[in-house]
């Protein structure tokens, strides 16, 4: 008999971490082998003991799963870690793949699919829910249609949103005003404004720096 798959599950609702154990509790073929609410117990957990999989909430009280998940990853890169969240976005979806997430289920996800998901990521597949999946499939869609910019314009873009004057961003970055001046005008005809109320406004209102 193969042994059985061990999963840990990270969520900060106890009630999210009882549900599961009590849907999985009559299974030989996955044994949960502990919890976590938060990530700095989910990091302890690994000093002495092991998992092959990780359910792994997206908003955690200390760090986000997300970070967290490239943080796991780098430490340890064999581990299978799937998104467990209500978050149906597709940045939340998206983010969490980039960051090395084998899969993506919703809280509201049945037994039968939960087992299905743990299945496909431990034989080394990608499984991310149906609605996860259209949503991703949007944001991508999105994304490609979204102008690209230079990493030095992401950087002043930042700073002009948080409502940094020209001098203010020049002396931030150790760069000539001019030099900012014609960065902030290349955004501009890059994503067609003509000011910076209109600049802020794109930005804000197409979330534009979460697909940079």
């Amino acid at each position: 008999m193969c042994n059985p798959i061990k999963l840990l599950i990270v969520d900060d609702h106890q009630m999210i971490i009882e549900g599961i154990q009590s849907l999985l509790e009559d299974q030989t073929t996955v044994k949960i082998v502990g919890t976590a609410t938060n990530a700095k117990l989910c990091e302890q957990f690994f000093i002495t003991q092991t998992a092959d999989i990780v359910f792994m909430d997206i908003n955690l009280p200390d760090l986000s799963g997300i970070d967290l998940t490239a943080l796991l990853l780098k430490k340890y890169p064999t581990l299978n870690i799937i998104a467990l969240s209500t978050f149906t976005q597709g940045t939340y979806v998206r983010k969490m793949i980039e960051s090395g997430a084998k899969g993506y289920l919703l809280k509201n996800a049945s037994k039968f699919e939960i087992l299905k998901a743990i299945e496909v990521v431990h034989s080394g597949q990608k499984y991310i829910s149906p609605e996860a999946q259209e949503a991703l499939n949007y944001e991508l869609n999105l994304q490609k249609k979204l102008p690209k910019i230079t990493k030095r314009e992401k950087e002043i873009l930042v700073l002009i949103v948080e409502g940094l004057t020209n001098s203010h961003i020049a002396e931030k970055l150790f760069i000539s005003i001019d030099t900012v001046d014609s960065h902030r005008k290349n955004l501009y005809s890059k994503l067609n404004v003509n000011n910076t109320a209109r600049l802020v406004g794109f930005v804000n209102e197409n979330k534009y720096l979460d697909y940079l």
